[in-house]
């Protein structure tokens, strides 16, 4: 899979759990319905995570700057952001290429994160299950911790 579909499949994701969010708390103030909330919330949680780690994976690989993948994170807190986020790096060429495997002239490459991510991209399934169980740690974390406005919210 390449940097573009990836990025592409969790923005879309990404916004998709938006609407099982919204709908939930649509449900919640209409019917009373609370345990909605409960699954769309924690659905559209882990998802959010994920997009995060997307971001962040995908923009070292096409060396973004640190605000341009601050950008792409904060996207996520907005409702539906994502997918004009994605479009906007496609028109500009920012999702082109492939995965960096191979180190290259660029000065980047010999620092840690680079050479970390050729690591991780050498190893691509210790590299899925390594991110799938750290945005796992971290959810589970910020479960024990509470849901955004408390536990009332």
């Amino acid at each position: 899979m390449s940097p573009q579909r990836l990025f592409r499949s969790l923005a879309i994701a990404e916004a998709i759990t938006w609407t099982l969010l919204i709908t939930a708390l649509v449900l919640r103030a209409t019917v009373g319905l609370d345990q909605a909330v409960l699954v769309g919330g924690s659905i559209h949680g882990f998802v959010f995570l994920a997009y995060g780690a997307t971001v962040l994976l995908v923009g070292v690989n096409q060396r973004w700057s640190i605000g341009l993948m601050a950008l792409g994170v904060v996207t996520a807190v907005v409702p539906y952001a994502t997918v004009p986020f994605e479009l906007w790096l496609m028109r500009r060429g920012r999702l082109e290429g492939d995965w960096r495997r191979e180190a290259t002239e660029h000065p980047a490459d010999g620092n840690v994160v680079n050479r970390l991510l050729r690591w991780g991209l050498g190893r691509p399934v210790l590299l899925t299950v390594l991110g799938v169980v750290g945005v796992a740690a971290v959810f589970t974390a910020l479960l024990m911790v509470g849901p955004p406005g408390g536990r009332e919210a």
